[in-house]
């Protein structure tokens, strides 16, 4: 079981288009009393600067050390901070849980809203950090993925088949998924 009532909060960083009440980040949300959300101002249309700068703002005022819950476009945000951020900054975040990276670069239309990230550092990431990614995600390979977390010296986890893990998804409280962050929070230290 997880515990809530370590010396840590939960930062949950949605992808593009928000978390909607079935998404695995809602259900999280509401089940962590230490959880919050950074909010964009453009879910639709995100803007690397604005997005990387809503996500350093939260990490700054986490009164306590944070564990980043990141899916898809928000991998890419939140492996952008770490690559920009200063250590003091860093330093706050104890571990992150990276779901479903988006894969910035592709060169297929459908990815144009968010080709403005790349290109995805590949530099080792200063926290113990955890890539979940799935056989049948349109928007990464699995084998991208795998690449992605020996890149930021992550360990990977495979997720089966469930897509892209979003909204579509409806994975309710994904428990699968709590099994693996109770991993990643056992590996912090947390």
């Amino acid at each position: 079981m997880i515990s809530v009532a370590g010396d840590f909060d939960f930062l949950v960083v949605p992808g593009r288009g928000n978390s909607k009440p079935d998404h695995w980040m809602a259900h999280w949300c509401r089940a962590f009393p230490n959880s919050s959300r950074v909010l964009q101002a453009n879910w639709d249309k995100p803007e690397p600067g604005d997005w990387i700068a809503r996500l350093d703002a939260a990490v700054m005022v986490a009164p306590r050390k944070v564990v980043i819950l990141a899916h898809s476009l928000s991998v890419a945000t939140t492996v952008k901070w770490a690559a920009q951020t200063n250590e003091n900054q860093r330093a706050k975040v104890l571990a992150a849980f990276l779901v479903a990276a988006t894969n910035v670069e592709d060169p297929d239309p459908s990815f144009d809203l968010v080709r403005p990230f790349a290109p995805m550092p590949l530099q080792p990431l200063p926290f113990p950090t955890l890539v979940v990614a799935s056989r049948t995600d349109p928007r990464v390979s699995f084998e991208k993925a795998q690449a992605f977390a020996t890149a930021w010296g992550s360990d990977i986890a495979d997720a089966g088949d469930l897509g892209h893990m979003g909204n579509e998804a409806k994975l309710g409280l994904w428990p699968d998924g709590l099994l693996l962050l109770g991993r990643l929070l056992e590996k912090a230290g947390a």
